[in-house]
């Protein structure tokens, strides 16, 4: 992954222009794409540190550029913030739940969006306890970004990767909703507690028979048992 590459995919031209000049002020090199498809083969081709990715493109939406990185090993750890005029409650769960990491809403404050994209890139970047984890026959090694559970190796997006990492290292220990959400994603999502529910279900599906170690503690939130 190019630590310095940010992928725009943005269909307005002034936008990209707008997002270029900042991203370039503060020492990334910027690929660009106007519409999905060319956007999902860069994404491929150069491996970006981050994708900010609207969500209404010609040729293939957000949506599905989320789930097609998702879905594949080489790209499921890039992070993607969304950026849409898009603002429905619905339409911000469904991005969320496919792995995006963050999702901003058209127009948008430049100097906030900056902040958000080092946030997302600090929490990608963590490198101070890359010890293997090890529970009930998962794997999880943070320098590798590898995960396997039963011997088999697992793909899973880089939000899901950090919620995992989050149980583990806290594995035995109940882990609220907030805490997920300040943790995982970097800081609150007022009123979108439920989209720890939807990571939890869509990691629960991905960990085979070693879902069954990653309770829900009604009313409170979540833990891997010790």
């Amino acid at each position: 992954m190019n630590a310095q590459d940010i992928l725009v995919v943005e269909d307005e031209g002034d936008i990209r222009e707008l997002l270029r000049f900042n991203l370039e002020r503060e020492g990334f090199s910027v690929l660009e794409a106007d519409d999905g498809r060319k956007g999902l083969e860069l994404a491929r081709r150069h491996m970006p540190c981050l994708i900010i990715l609207d969500v209404m493109l010609p040729g293939m939406d957000g949506f599905e550029i989320c789930r097609q990185l998702g879905g594949q090993a080489e790209t499921s750890g890039i992070p993607v913030l969304m950026l849409t005029a898009r603002g429905e409650e619905m339409d911000r769960v469904v991005g969320l739940s496919l792995g995006a990491d963050d999702y901003v809403v058209k127009p948008f404050s430049v100097r906030e969006l900056m902040l958000r994209i080092k946030a997302i890139l600090r929490r990608g970047g963590r490198a101070a306890e890359n010890s293997v984890l090890e529970r009930h026959g998962i794997r999880l090694r943070p320098d590798a970004h590898t995960v396997s559970a039963g011997g088999r190796e697992l793909t899973l997006t880089a939000t899901e990767f950090r919620l995992l990492e989050d149980l583990l290292r806290h594995a035995g220990t109940v882990r609220t909703r907030e805490q997920l959400l300040n943790n995982v994603w970097g800081y609150s999502f007022e009123g979108y507690a439920r989209t720890v529910d939807t990571h939890v279900r869509r990691l629960r599906s991905k960990l085979g028979e070693a879902a069954a170690t990653l309770e829900t503690v009604r009313g409170v939130g979540y833990r891997i048992r010790e």
